[in-house]
């Protein structure tokens, strides 16, 4: 009977034996998924292996001081001056050839102010001069082409002011004229201007310096055109208004 309960006694210790060996390796198991210690007394957390989670956006909140205030409102402040976009203008009263560059602002963009310096030819004076423009115009409506990439605007206009960049040109009366003898500046002119514009949206890919081309025409009269056309009935439309055509291309 000792015997017996002696053989009894062993096996029952190894079976002990066994379960609790299982069991440590299954809670060796669940640890490796939680927290364990590794040589050095250094602690490592194991990333999590749900997929979800790793995909997970983290939002901190940074508070900003009165330095980063003061630098983004001087960033936003000098942005507004980056020009939007470019023109290149044949004719208007401006010289023969003008190129300038401009801003587009409003709700709609449906402001434009403009910077353009234009070449004016000798033609029958003794040499070639320089003019200078600053345009506002205005353009109430686009209308997009069955939403292709064209779109139209059916009416634009505006005024500018130009100049001519020479010395024999002048805005009051030389003292060898009689007084009141001309009316007007020979130096500055006021214009006003009528126009259609057509515009082609380029594709993202195909993007390089401008995301859109703009073509356009307008035309324009002088505050001394206009004079002339009231106190002179001979004059014809040809004499006293201007046809002009232009290029816009849109930076941003």
């Amino acid at each position: 009977m000792r015997v017996k309960w002696f053989i009894f006694k062993e096996w029952l210790t190894v079976v002990l034996l066994c379960i609790l060996w299982g069991q440590g390796d299954g809670l060796r198991a669940q640890e490796r998924d939680t927290v364990y210690i590794v040589q050095r007394d250094t602690l490592w957390l194991e990333s999590l292996s749900d997929a979800s989670q790793e995909d997970t956006v983290m939002q901190v909140k940074v508070r900003s001081n009165k330095y980063d205030k003061r630098v983004h409102r001087y960033r936003k402040h000098w942005e507004v001056l980056i020009p939007t976009h470019i023109k290149l203008q044949y004719a208007g009263n401006m010289g023969l050839i003008s190129l300038g560059t401009g801003w587009d602002y409003g709700r709609r963009n449906q402001w434009e102010t403009d910077i353009l310096f234009g070449f004016l030819p000798r033609y029958e004076s003794s040499e070639n001069k320089v003019t200078f423009t600053l345009k506002q115009n205005y353009i109430p409506w686009s209308l997009q082409i069955k939403e292709g990439p064209f779109s139209v605007e059916p009416l634009t206009c505006g005024l500018y002011i130009n100049t001519v960049l020479a010395d024999e040109f002048w805005v009051s009366e030389p003292d060898r004229y009689p007084k009141g003898y001309y009316g007007f500046s020979s130096k500055i002119r006021f214009n006003i201007f009528l126009g259609q514009r057509l515009t082609f949206d380029i594709p993202q890919k195909r993007r390089f310096l401008a995301k859109q081309i703009t073509v356009f025409y307008e035309v324009s009269t002088s505050d001394l055109y206009i004079v002339s056309a009231f106190t002179n009935s001979y004059l014809k439309p040809k004499d006293y208004l201007s046809l002009s055509f232009g290029l816009k291309f849109q930076l941003l």
